[in-house]
């Protein structure tokens, strides 16, 4: 996996738990969900990548 996938995968995950800090200091919950939704896609694709790199040869 190249490192500029890993970093895009790490900062989608950053960016939900930003989105997901500004729902819940703010109140909106639809913000607060959405953010949820972008760290749990970003951590898995981290897994996926991990799993991609301990599989290979």
């Amino acid at each position: 996996m190249s490192v500029a996938k890993k970093l895009a995968h790490k900062a989608e995950a950053v960016k939900g738990g930003a989105k997901k800090a500004a729902g819940r200091a703010t109140g909106y919950r639809a913000l607060e969900a959405e953010g949820r939704t972008d760290q749990v896609k970003g951590n898995t694709k981290q897994a996926g990548a991990k799993v991609k790199d301990a599989l290979r040869p």
